[in-house]
């Protein structure tokens, strides 16, 4: 069985750490091929290749494992922080390795009924072929009869074949949420690597709540999910900007998109009020300052900006707050500047209980109440975009569909 060249070294080259191998990917392509390989001639050739692929494969990835490499980072805090972090790294193992040995387990007993299953096949492929041979002979007259034998075993290795899938794709579900936690934990021992310990404030947020937690980054993180994930998500507003530099992003949290305008060569730096989120951004080599943004924004002459970029920021600003924040955007960008502000899309069901998750959260703006507050504040154009439509299940009525599975972001691309 051929692996993607998406996840796996070339020939010449090592073998991944199963850390780096994307695990959906793989059992999504284990299943591929158990389906793949149902129907084979009686010599079982193709059969006996096919399994001896997958079973290889799947014994070389099966041992799911907490354990991962600490790096070095460079500078000195890369060197403060790397014992910091073999300090940790025991008491952390806790919360990852019992889902690693849980999947142990399971991966284990799925080899077990993919060899059950590969047996069971030859098996019904002898019967038939023993059968073939006594009709051909003259044993047996009633060849209907081994028709029906036959249907019936296809029926059951197909019914056993589609269990197995299923398993695996449970597995496959329970390995990208042990894959999450771990990455999860690895930013914040990154953030705890960064952090300053020159008296910053935690955070400089005006609105009151922003103080309510003990631990904002750990709890973004959570919510939003890894920077990849946010950063994928933002890749759509790249072109926004492209001809839009200097573009500030307002409230940007970890970097992920000033990562994506760096990685296309436009200049961009951004602000945010929490000290943890500066860090790490500064962390990944990103131009950014801890500030609340109306300052930010009052500080600039006007005119200076090509872009500027909000995500998931205005529905933390109470209404005041946000009136000045969009009319100030509307100063500082020169004309034909453009304003891409993405937020919680209150009309989706499934994303009012991020919004209501949040107690930052000041109120949900409806998409044409916030198009109408960018039009009152100077925008000479604006734009609706729906964003991150959740899957649909089948069997839905589309109506219904319409309104329970709404598209879980919207954002506002405004032009001066």
């Amino acid at each position: 069985m051929a692996v993607p060249e998406d996840i796996t070294a070339s020939p010449a080259g090592p073998s991944p750490a199963p850390a780096d191998l994307h695990i959906a990917a793989l059992y999504a392509r284990l299943r591929q091929e158990i389906r793949r390989t149902g129907t084979t001639d009686h010599d079982g050739n193709a059969r006996h290749g096919a399994r001896a692929a997958v079973r290889g494969f799947a014994e070389r990835y099966w041992a799911v494992t907490a354990e991962r490499p600490i790096e070095r980072r460079p500078g000195l805090k890369g060197a403060l922080g790397y014992p910091l972090k073999k300090l940790l790294k025991p008491f952390l193992r806790w919360y990852v390795e019992p889902f690693a040995y849980e999947q142990r387990m399971f991966n284990d007993a799925a080899l077990k009924l993919i060899d059950a299953l590969y047996e069971e096949l030859e098996r019904v492929d002898r019967g038939a072929a023993d059968l073939s041979e006594r009709v051909e002979r003259g044993d047996y007259d009633l060849s209907e009869r081994i028709d029906v034998v036959v249907e019936q075993t296809s029926r059951d290795v197909a019914e056993a074949r589609y269990a197995l899938s299923e398993r695996i794709d449970r597995t496959a579900a329970g390995q990208e949420e042990a894959r999450r936690l771990v990455d999860e934990v690895e930013e914040r021992l990154t953030r705890t690597e960064r952090r300053s310990d020159g008296g910053v404030p935690r955070t400089v947020a005006p609105q009151p709540a922003a103080a309510a937690f003990p631990d904002y980054f750990a709890f973004e993180s959570k919510l939003r999910g890894r920077t990849d994930s946010v950063k994928e998500r933002q890749q759509v507003y790249v072109d926004d900007f492209r001809d839009a530099a200097p573009v500030l992003d307002v409230g940007c949290g970890r970097g992920e998109l000033l990562a994506l305008l760096r990685d296309e060569g436009i200049e961009a730096r951004g602000i945010d009020p929490d000290g943890d989120m500066v860090a790490f951004a500064q962390g990944e080599g990103l131009d950014v300052d801890q500030t609340d943004g109306v300052s930010h924004l009052e500080s600039l002459e006007d005119g200076s900006l090509g872009g500027i970029f909000m995500g998931q920021v205005v529905e933390h600003l109470p209404a005041p707050m946000l009136v000045r924040t969009l009319e100030l955007a509307a100063q500082k960008l020169r004309p034909g500047g453009v304003l891409v502000a993405e937020t919680i899309n209150p009309l989706s069901p499934l994303a009012l209980r991020n919004y209501f998750a949040d107690l930052t959260h000041a109120q949900p703006l409806v998409p044409d109440t916030l198009a109408l507050l960018a039009r009152q504040a100077g925008f000479a154009s604006v734009e609706t975009r729906f964003l991150n439509p959740p899957p649909r299940p089948d069997g839905v009525d589309p109506e219904i569909a319409e309104i329970l599975f709404a598209p879980l972001d919207y954002a506002i691309v405004a032009r001066t």
